[in-house]
């Protein structure tokens, strides 16, 4: 488990996880932060403790527990699993980074010059035709 977390993630709960019985059932373990419950898609939450004492025990107890008529799983939260942080657009894929050293400079005037055919023209020239005789 990572040390001095104070973050619950909360799985498995199906589409009918609600905010207040989420609270309920885990401020017996200590002061809540906050409570997060995911709705697109369903089926997630995370619950902030003040003191990462009070994060263990409730997950130590609630794992495996019924809550909103589903057994959930708990888990103390990973690092950067916070409602709301991305590292990337939400709508996009996370962006390709590609080091410097690989970058392409851009062309002289902005854009690449295309051959008519839309790609590459080739630089090897036709071989001859050999004409057959007959005998």
């Amino acid at each position: 488990m990572a040390r001095d977390s104070t973050r619950v993630y909360v799985g498995d709960l199906g589409s009918g996880g609600s905010k207040p019985e989420l609270e309920r059932e885990f401020e017996r373990y200590g002061s809540l932060k906050s409570v997060w419950v995911a709705r697109n898609p369903p089926g997630f939450a995370f619950i902030e403790f003040e003191d990462p004492r009070d994060a263990e025990d409730a997950v130590r107890d609630m794992d495996g527990r019924y809550i909103c008529g589903v057994r959930i799983r708990c888990e103390l939260a990973k690092a950067n699993s916070r409602p709301g942080y991305r590292s990337y657009p939400r709508r996009g894929a996370p962006p390709r980074v590609i080091s410097s050293r690989y970058r392409r400079s851009p062309p002289a005037g902005g854009r690449r010059s295309r051959s008519p055919y839309g790609r590459r023209s080739r630089s090897r020239s036709p071989s001859p035709r050999r004409s057959r005789s007959r005998s």
